[in-house]
């Protein structure tokens, strides 16, 4: 019998160098807050976000090369910089909902936003707490390969020679920001639609009778949503693409063609002018006679909750496809930390050591005060109510952490499903605090506020654990890290409502001048996880769900499963998302296909085909952080109500087309011109 051979990190043990300095502290933390950012935007806006790993190693080793940094301080400003990402998850996952659900008539007050950071930084806290009682036994764990955690500490590895990409990265941030700056000063139109008119037509012998139409739409200009499109490729754009076909294509014609004879254009008019005082009546009945806008109305207010059931059939199946894996994860977490307590390790070496036990327990302890502190005192539930809820959240968040970390060593973050673990632990909250009289919006709110802490833990949790995996590769110290993660957690918690409300406040300014309804819910600020938690929340508690069109999606849901579609819950997001969203990531999907054909037309090897799709990957990630940094710029001018130049008063979409075409020529030749030898060594493949 073989010798099991012992692991060697990169950095020795016993080695002395710098890693938890100032510098890389600051230097994630500022990662931590921008990164956290560009995701809530684009969370907000797509319903996805994506993993910080790759682009908080890129610019770590960027900036700490310039100050002759180690390798370790590296691994330090990544994993504190990554960590934003993961709380702006459960933010723009979760918080909004409070504003959909009617909660919070205002989304910003003083005690919304210290409610909101208790939550974020409770969650963020109690997910490091379970990963490092896990993470010795999960990270030496042969069984879980943590392809992302091996790619970002390769990419580091490569960064000692020279490489790393990081102009890539960079490049692509400034040509993101720069068009989504001279799209809303007006040089180019963001969008172009037209509203196709039916004929009128009377079906024999019926009552019934139809005049309606389509709305058509081109992709939205947003190197963000191509950047989107690309990571996941086309297979995955194209089913999103699909669902908003269904929406836009199929749905709302056919309900405005039986529906429009019907529609009562006054009471739609007294509405209108009931969410803006200063329109006139004449202005008031022009709109809502306009078919665009009844379309609109009907995608938002009929289509979307059929897409929220087809939502939740989406996010129970892809749990029930992970039930062994679910399964395995709750059983070896159990056994993790029965090993953890009774101190069966005493490995004392540098690059082992968590933070101590004692510590851990009373950070769980503080975590379940605060959460029945929440309950109690600031949603004002029942003693019971707020007790149980306490009790709850423990029981959810470990296992749904450990389940998270579990998934994450055999998936990768990027496939990480916080948003069904969340909207399970929503759901089974719900259902046992109506079970003990829970009922008003007091128990709305405690159920959110379990959900939102549930679901920041777990998403912590994986990215903490994919980070504790890269550090063990590298030679970092666990302690150290998970401390680093601490502030870092603190930090973006303490800003992410600051993002939340610009974002919010932004649109719903925008939305005044423009003509729309804005905010959270809308159009531009879709939010589909969080309208479907308020959604369910106020549908279990306190009866109010639409039962009929919740039951159509799901059942809509369920015919996609047995038709065998790849991601159902992809599909019915798709539908609930604007179609020049959905059309723009299908965009970019094509493009990251065109790219896959030239790795097949000139024959690229392995090593080769990982280049490009490294230098994809960093191009992507530049465009979309420098497009939602620049959103969230803009969004601040129309809150605070900075008025804008516009370059022309109607922009042609002709410059539109350009402007896509260059975005996509960029994806394109860049990559495949990078591909290098097939002689050169493979780089580190870097799959998001």
């Amino acid at each position: 019998m073989t010798e099991k051979r012992k692991f060697v990190p990169f950095v020795l043990p016993e080695t002395n160098m710098a890693e938890f300095t100032a510098r890389a502290v600051i230097i994630g933390l500022v990662m931590s807050v921008i990164l956290g950012a560009a995701n809530a935007y684009l969370g907000l806006k797509a319903g996805m976000t994506i993993a910080a790993t790759y682009p908080a190693a890129v610019i770590g080793m960027a900036l700490l090369k310039v100050v002759r940094g180690s390798i370790l301080e590296e691994n330090m400003a990544r994993t504190v910089g990554s960590i934003g990402e993961s709380v702006a998850a459960g933010a723009i996952f979760t918080l909004p909902a409070f504003f959909i659900a009617g909660l919070w008539k205002d989304f910003f007050t003083p005690g919304n936003y210290i409610t909101s950071s208790l939550i974020l930084i409770a969650g963020g806290i109690l997910g490091i707490m379970f990963v490092a009682l896990l993470r010795r036994v999960m990270v030496d764990d042969v069984d879980l390969p943590f392809p992302e955690s091996v790619a970002a500490a390769e990419i580091h590895k490569a960064g000692r020679g020279g490489g790393g990409g990081s102009k890539f990265l960079f490049g692509a941030m400034l040509g993101g920001g720069l068009i989504k700056t001279l799209g809303e000063l007006k040089f180019f139109a963001a969008t172009w639609e037209k509203f196709v008119t039916f004929s009128q037509q009377k079906i024999t012998g019926t009552a019934l009778s139809g005049k309606g139409g389509m709305l058509l739409s081109s992709p939205g200009i947003s190197p963000a949503y191509m950047g989107v499109g690309y990571i996941i490729g086309p297979k995955l754009g194209a089913l999103n693409f699909s669902g908003g076909i269904i929406a836009w294509g199929l749905l709302s014609p056919i309900i405005l063609y039986f529906l429009g004879p019907n529609l009562n254009i006054g009471e739609w008019a007294a509405y209108l002018m009931s969410k803006d005082p200063a329109l006139q009546l004449d202005a008031a009945l022009q709109k809502a006679g306009d078919p665009s806008f009844q379309i609109t109305q009907i995608w938002r207010y009929i289509v979307r909750p059929i897409a929220i059931g087809g939502m939740l059939m989406g996010a129970g199946f892809t749990l029930f496809k992970m039930r062994n894996s679910l399964i395995e994860g709750v059983r070896r977490s159990i056994n993790d930390v029965r090993k953890a307590a009774a101190g069966k390790s005493t490995d004392t070496v540098r690059t082992e050591k968590d933070l101590p036990f004692n510590w851990i327990i009373i950070g769980i302890l503080a975590v379940a005060v605060l959460t029945f502190t929440i309950a109690f005192f600031i949603f004002q539930s029942t003693l019971l109510v707020a007790i149980v809820a306490a009790t709850l959240l423990i029981i959810l968040a470990f296992f749904f952490a450990a389940v998270s970390g579990y998934l994450v060593g055999i998936m990768g973050s990027s496939n990480n499903p916080i948003s069904g673990l969340t909207l399970t632990a929503l759901v089974v909250t719900a259902l046992i605090l109506v079970a003990l009289g829970a009922s008003g919006n007091a128990d709305v709110g405690t159920v959110l506020g379990v959900a939102a802490v549930v679901c920041v833990s777990a998403a912590v949790a994986g990215e903490m654990l994919q980070d504790l995996k890269a550090g063990h590769i590298l030679g970092g110290t666990p302690w150290k890290m998970q401390i680093g993660d601490i502030i870092g957690v603190v930090l973006a918690g303490s800003v992410m409502f600051g993002v939340l409300v610009i974002l919010n406040q932004g649109d719903i300014a925008q939305g005044l001048k423009e003509g729309y309804e804005g905010g959270f819910g809308s159009r531009n600020l879709s939010a589909p996880q969080a309208s479907l938690m308020a959604m369910l929340s106020k549908g279990i508690v306190e009866g109010q769900m639409a039962w009929p069109l919740i039951i159509v999606g799901m059942l809509m849901g369920f015919g996609f499963i047995l038709m065998q579609v790849k991601s159902p819950m992809l599909v019915s997001v798709g539908m609930y998302l604007p179609l020049e969203t959905t059309f723009a990531i299908f965009l970019g999907g094509l493009v990251k296909g065109v790219v896959e054909m030239f790795n097949t037309s000139r024959k690229h090897n392995e090593a080769q085909k990982a280049r490009v799709e490294n230098t994809g990957v960093l191009l992507a990630s530049g465009f979309i952080a420098g497009e939602a940094l620049m959103g969230l710029v803009f969004a601040l001018f129309y809150f605070i109500g900075i008025p804008l130049p516009a370059i022309f008063s109607s922009p042609s979409f002709i410059v539109s087309i350009i402007i896509l075409t260059i975005i996509a020529a960029i994806l394109i030749w860049i990559p495949v011109r990078n591909a290098g030898k097939p002689d050169d060594p493979a780089p580190p493949l870097a799959s998001m």
